[in-house]
């Protein structure tokens, strides 16, 4: 009977690979562990236990290496919202970023209007199973969470941290800087009623409304009643926004959004209302994500530099990750400058 090619292989072990080579189980392990030895290893000998575990098929058992204390080569990535269009790149960002540091990611998921006990550490992320950890978002409503990865020895490191304390090492965006561009460039075309629309995050984390709101103050003297409002991080929010703003007496010659989730759904109602973009409103978002280039009119955005962010996070993960135990960690924080990406969607203020 010839032997089914679909079946299964039993999965080679450490003893298999000994048994091929005609070495101890003992030199496999140190050969593939790739720690130093006391009593070093021939050449030829470490040549023929890598050689024999490829053809074996050989793979390391990550959980395994784990839990005798070696490094596993995995960053673990918990993520406050999946469903957020920013998080997506984040994270195709971070595991681009950790394949090219040889690492591979773990993804662990916090979502919001849960209790402690749902989003503890061991139940979201075996931190022992990880060389680092990576924090994306906001994890103010998780104290839990953050107290297990406060006591834990594996190194964590934060990424775009809202309102969460400044306990790890963390890296942001400077959000005034990129509120302060957007507005810029929306005065620079003539314009002076400028409303913005800003999401409604987590813990009410609001740097780029206040942004907002001190560039007004300092420029005009004061912010138009009803100018500022807040919405749904959705499409829809954005929506309903922008026809709060329309049925003003006097409205808004230009809009600037938080998000660019926000910003589109800002599009889609001033082209249900008929009033074309640019022509008659500027529109501006924040972040860039995949969409900003697609809409209609492509939207004018400050784009977030994901890439920039993520590789110098990963790049401090691994580096922590290589320490010795026990190293002290302190907190630290890095800002990255956001840029003004001009599309279609603004244009010089019409005349009257």
């Amino acid at each position: 009977m010839s032997e089914d090619p679909m079946a299964k292989r039993p999965v080679p072990t450490m003893r298999d690979i000994a048994a091929a080579a005609g070495v101890s189980q003992s030199t496999v392990s140190r050969v593939l562990s790739g720690v130093p030895t006391a009593v070093p290893i021939a050449p030829a000998t470490r040549q023929r236990v890598l050689r024999t575990a490829r053809e074996l098929g050989y793979r390391p058992n990550p959980l395994a290496r784990g839990l005798r204390g070696a490094a596993t080569n995995l960053i673990g990535a918990v993520v406050r919202d999946f469903s957020d269009p920013f998080f997506a790149g984040v994270i195709e960002a971070l595991v681009t970023e950790s394949m090219a540091h040889g690492y591979n990611v773990v993804l662990g998921h916090v979502p919001g209007r849960m209790g402690d006990e749902a989003v503890s550490l061991t139940t979201v992320l075996e931190t022992r199973h990880t060389d680092a950890v990576v924090l994306l978002g906001d994890m103010q409503e998780h104290p839990q969470l953050l107290a297990d990865l406060r006591d834990s020895i594996v190194p964590v490191v934060a990424l775009w941290p809202g309102t969460s304390p400044r306990e790890f090492p963390t890296v942001d965006a400077d959000d005034r800087a990129g509120i302060q561009a957007a507005l810029s460039h929306l005065v620079s075309l003539g314009h002076e009623r400028i409303a913005f629309v800003n999401a409604e995050l987590p813990n009410e984390y609001r740097a780029r409304e206040e942004a907002y709101l001190g560039f007004m103050r300092d420029r005009f003297g004061a912010v138009p009643p009803g100018y500022a409002q807040r919405s749904p991080s959705t499409l829809a929010g954005g929506d309903a926004a922008l026809r709060r703003l329309m049925d003003r007496p006097d409205p808004p010659t230009a809009v600037a959004a938080s998000t660019d989730v926000v910003a589109t759904g800002v599009l889609h109602a001033a082209h249900s209302l008929g009033v074309t973009v640019p022509d008659r409103l500027s529109v501006v978002g924040f972040d860039d994500i995949l969409i900003a280039a697609h809409t209609v009119p492509a939207l004018t955005t400050i784009r977030m530099p994901i890439s920039e962010i993520v590789g110098y996070a990963v790049t401090q993960a691994v580096r922590l990750a290589r320490e010795p135990a026990g190293a002290q960690r302190r907190p630290a924080l890095e800002i990255f400058k956001p840029a003004l990406i001009v599309r279609d969607s603004t244009a010089p203020l019409a005349p009257n």
